[in-house]
């Protein structure tokens, strides 16, 4: 089992800039974005999400989300994809950067939601 990162975000920068930071401390986890919407206006993008989904080698995905409406597409789009999906209700840069440099780390996916839980916002 391998796991990967995905970022869902209302902006289509947002979600890029994290991935450009995450990949500076953990360059060997795969990270995916899908931000804005297919126009690249603000907004989220059922597509967007399902295609990084794909495009992420992992089997499993820890996918992380900036707004509300954010989690509405990534839980359809879970639906269409053969990978498991782990959505996290938490803060969005700060969660993700924990789990991906957990996931550098090798720490286990029962330790990483252990210390995810502590940063429940949503």
């Amino acid at each position: 089992m391998t796991l990967g990162i995905t970022l869902v975000s209302h902006s289509p920068a947002i979600p890029q800039c994290l991935a450009a930071l995450l990949k500076q401390v953990a360059a060997n986890v795969a990270v995916t974005t899908a931000g804005g919407t297919q126009e690249d206006e603000l907004g989220t993008s059922f597509d967007k999400i399902l295609a990084a989904f794909e495009q992420n080698p992992a089997d499993e995905i820890l996918a992380f989300y900036n707004l509300g409406s954010a989690k509405m597409n990534l839980e359809l789009a879970c639906e269409m994809t053969t990978k498991t999906i782990h959505i996290y209700d938490i803060a969005f840069i700060e969660g993700a950067y924990s789990a991906t440099a957990l996931l550098q780390a090798d720490v286990s996916l029962a330790e990483i939601e252990e210390q995810l839980a502590a940063l429940k916002i949503k």
